[in-house]
Formats: C-alpha cells, sequence, structure tokens
C-alpha cells in the first residue's frame, strides 16, 4: 500500500485516535497535506468526548495551522485512514466507512483491513508517514510546518529521542529542518500548572510493591497524556520496573502502563489488566488501556489494580530456553501427524546476515537470517524458524506445489528495511515424516518463553495452550497454540 493508492477516492477522512498525542497529529496532518496536494476533498478528524486540551498540543494545533477538528458523528466517506491506531480499537470511536485502511506503529491488536502499514518496530507513526511521503517524491522539508509537525511528534513518542533504535528515525531527526523556537515553546508547554498538581499528587498518593516492584497511582481527571508523563517519571525510580497510572473519568477509566524489563511486555500487560473489561496494546514499553465502569461494577478500583497485578506476576512464569531443564515426569511424548505444509529457505529471500521478524501466534521473534535456516508455514498458516539439520530430519521435500488456503497470507519482515514480505511465492511443500517426536504438557498458567531464537522477546502461552520441547533438543523449547497443537501432534508412548 502507498499514499498514491488513496487518490483513487474522492471523499477521505483521516482519523486519529480520541485524545490525540502530538504524533497522531503529526502523522495524520502529513497525510493530509499530502493528499490535498492532489486536490482531494479531505477531513482530518478524531473522536471521543473531549477536545484537545494540553497546553502543548493546542499551541502546536495553533502555530503550525493544523486543520485538525473534533467530531462526533460523520457521514460514510468512501476512504477513512485511520493513523497511529487501529481501526476498532477501543480508543479509536468507529466511524462507518466504504473502505478502511490503517496506518500504524503499535503492535497489531486484533484484525486488520487489507489495507495497511504497521511498523511496529518505529518508534513513532510520524517516521512511518515521513517515510511513507519520501516514497512519493515529496520533501517534508519544502513545508517547514509539516517538518516540524513530524519531528516533534518523534521527539514526544520517543521520550526525547531516548528511545530510536530504527535508522528510519534517525533520518527524520537529523533531516528535518524544522523551526527550533516553535519546539522549544511546545517542549515548554508541556504541563499546565493545574496539571503540574495533578502530576504531583499522583506521585505522593503511589502504592508500591516490593516482591514484584511494580508502582500504582491514581491521578485526576486529566488529559490521557498526562498520564504518559506520571508514568514516564515513575519508571525512572530505580526499584521500579512497572508502573500504572490511572484516572477515572466520566465514561470510564483511563490507564497508562509502562515497564522497563524484557519479562514483562507493556503492551501484553495492559491488555491482560483490561481483559473482559475494555481493551488495552501498546508497544513493549509503553502502552496504555480503557476500562469500562460498567463492565467493572462497583469494586474498589485502587484494589482491583492492585489484585489483578499480583495475579498476573503469581500465575506468571518465566522460562529461558538457554537454562530450562524439562521435567520429562511432568510431560508426555507426541509425534507429529503426517501432513503437507510449507517451507521456504530463508536465503531465497534475504542475504544472510539481516534480521527478520517472524510473527508467531504467541509473540514476535526475531530471527537473523543464515544459510541453515528455514521458515515453515504451518495449517493456520501461522510460521516459525526452524534449523536446517532439524527440518531435514521431520520433514520430506515433495515436488508438489504449494498451496495457501488460508485467510491472510504468511508474512515476514525485514526489521531493518521494514519490508513486509510474503512468504508465498517462494514457498514449497512438504510433508512431515511423522518421526518428529516432542515432550509437551496443557498449560495451568500462563508461561512467557525465551526461545534459542530471540533472548529479548517471548512467546506467550495461556491456559490451555501447549509447552513443547523437541525430544532431540530439549533446549528447543516453545508453546504451541491449543487448536494447533490437536491437530498436529498424537500421543504417542514409546
Amino acid at each position: 500500500m502507498r499514499l498514491s493508492d488513496f487518490l483513487a477516492y474522492d471523499n477521505i477522512v483521516i482519523q486519529c485516535h480520541d485524545n490525540p498525542d502530538a504524533d497522531a497529529i503529526a502523522s495524520g496532518f502529513g497525510i493530509c497535506m499530502y493528499l490535498k496536494s492532489k486536490g482531494k476533498s479531505v477531513r482530518f478528524v478524531y473522536g471521543g468526548k473531549y477536545l484537545i486540551q494540553k497546553s502543548n498540543l493546542v499551541l502546536m494545533v495553533s502555530e503550525l495551522k493544523i486543520p485538525v477538528e473534533h467530531v462526533e458523528s460523520l457521514p460514510v466517506s468512501s476512504l477513512l485512514v485511520t493513523v497511529d491506531c487501529q481501526y476498532g480499537q477501543g480508543n479509536v470511536t468507529r466511524f462507518d466507512a466504504e473502505t478502511v485502511a490503517v496506518i500504524d506503529h503499535h503492535q497489531i491488536s486484533g484484525e486488520l483491513p487489507e489495507w495497511n502499514i504497521v511498523r511496529s518496530n518505529l518508534g513513532s507513526c510520524a517516521t512511518l508517514v515521513y517515510d511513507l511521503l519520501r516514497a512519493e517524491g515529496i520533501d517534508v522539508n519544502a513545508d517547514k510546518r509539516l517538518a516540524t509537525a513530524l519531528y516533534y511528534g518523534l521527539m514526544t513518542d520517543t521520550n526525547n529521542f531516548a528511545e530510536i533504535f530504527h535508522p528510519l528515525d534517525r533520518d527524520l531527526r537529523d533531516d528535518a529542518v524544522i523551526d527550533r523556537s516553535l519546539i522549544t515553546r511546545f517542549k515548554n508547554s508541556n504541563l499546565s500548572l493545574e496539571e503540574l498538581e495533578i502530576a504531583g499528587l499522583a506521585l505522593i498518593g503511589y502504592d508500591y510493591h516490593e516482591t514484584h516492584h511494580y508502582a500504582v497511582a491514581k491521578a485526576q481527571p486529566c488529559d490521557p497524556n498526562v498520564l504518559g508523563i506520571i508514568s514516564d517519571l515513575m519508571l525512572e525510580v530505580d526499584t521500579v520496573d512497572v508502573c500504572i497510572v490511572y484516572s477515572v473519568l466520566p465514561f470510564g477509566i483511563k490507564l497508562s502502563v509502562r515497564s522497563c524489563v524484557k519479562e514483562i511486555q507493556a503492551s501484553e500487560l495492559a491488555a491482560y489488566i483490561t481483559e473482559g473489561i475494555g481493551s488495552g496494546g501498546g508497544h513493549l514499553g509503553k502502552a496504555g488501556g480503557f476500562i469500562q465502569k460498567e463492565l467493572l461494577g462497583e469494586t474498589d478500583i485502587r484494589g482491583f489494580f492492585q489484585n489483578r497485578l499480583n495475579h498476573y506476576f503469581e500465575e506468571s512464569r518465566i522460562i529461558y530456553a538457554s537454562e530450562f531443564q524439562a521435567d520429562l515426569s511432568e510431560m508426555q511424548e507426541y509425534k507429529k501427524c503426517r501432513y503437507h505444509l510449507g517451507y521456504v529457505k530463508a536465503t531465497d529471500i534475504f542475504e544472510p546476515g539481516v534480521t527478520v521478524r517472524v510473527r508467531t501466534l504467541e509473540g514476535d521473534l526475531d530471527v537473523g537470517i543464515r544459510d541453515d535456516i528455514y521458515i515453515m508455514i504451518g495449517i493456520k498458516g501461522e510460521i516459525y524458524p526452524i534449523k536446517k539439520e532439524k527440518f531435514l530430519s521431520s520433514y520430506e521435500v515433495t515436488e508438489e506445489p504449494y498451496h495457501f488456503e488460508g485467510e491472510y497470507e504468511p508474512t515476514v519482515k525485514e526489521t531493518l528495511e521494514e519490508k513486509n514480505i510474503s512468504l508465498v511465492p517462494y514457498a514449497k511443500s512438504c510433508i512431515s515424516t511423522g518421526e518428529s517426536r516432542i515432550y509437551a504438557k496443557e498449560l495451568t498458567r500462563r508461561v512467557k518463553v525465551f526461545t534459542e531464537w530471540d533472548g529479548d522477546k517471548y512467546m506467550l502461552g495461556k491456559e490451555g495452550d501447549y509447552l513443547a520441547v523437541r525430544a532431540d533438543d530439549l533446549h528447543d523449547v516453545y508453546v504451541i497454540e491449543r487448536e494447533i497443537f490437536g491437530k498436529t501432534y498424537y500421543f504417542f508412548r514409546s
């Protein structure tokens, strides 16, 4: 998908999430400017209960003349493009459209429309829009307002550039020709005096759990972006690994989640906290969520957060594959059923040495490409890496062409160039030999597995899924989703 694909539509709406931040505003502004330059009728909107109130955002919109508007309803548009968010999320008011597109940099939290670009390892959505504009031959520095907006969006979403890892983020930071006096004014307008008082009171009234190293604080009703500022500051405390800052609003409870340890992904924790009563998600280190008060009931809110956090820590087991010693007395032996599936030799697509992101059902894995790496395509289109030696001992290559019949084409992402590449054109067919054996047990609690492939991100297993180890390599530990396990393995007693 390219921005120029949108030119086939005439009635276009650009939408950012409710309670937009600087990144959302900058991203929508960039796409809006591009489409208007092509003569298209465009509206840039956000929904929700509240107008933009935060001082720096009000100043940003005013000084850069950004045509963003708050709306409660919209007529059906021919094209709706959500930026810095995903259509259907809890923090995005649902407006109807004939076609929907998503441009975002957060972790994928649900089903996406056919038109989507999600680059979750970019520091900001502004960076993604910057790259999309460059692909259309647009120089963002031709308009200092646009360059300044994108730069500020990146700056605010990466903790003043402290959390930049991708070369594209660095390109935007270094190359944007900005109005530095405006950036200084924006930075010095981040909090009003009233918001400063709200932040101070929240920090004074925190609760801290010594065993699990988490902190919880309640803030008075405020712009949700202020919650992020408070939680960012709390996370700087040396003994705080995870924190939640929440605010009770008339229509629900807004929360900000932060984590600075790899064993707890903020996006996963936010989803856990809000499961069944709201929605949550975001980045590995920063996330947010919303709880519907009517679903929470009359529960003491502070006690609710503490109880759910304690349950999260107490029921979660962490496994590091390199250190794991499987207790086979607790596991049963299984063989893989004989069935057709696909495979790709990684170096048929990628140069050795690059890193690709493999999105498994249980979490993302970053895999360094070598000549002995294969990528398997399972019965539901799920993908997972395997070493050549294990592939050859577990599968028979066939001459039959591979036919993918799933709902979504399996893709991998080259992390440096941020290219989504479909595996289907490169895939060949193979059959499991039926000789591949594993030891496995059904999970009765949450398990986070740091596999031999990626020591920085975990595969998440939930109750009912299966923890598995290969019989020929007890350090090859992974999670198999319950439905897939039932279709691909059968009980075997040697």
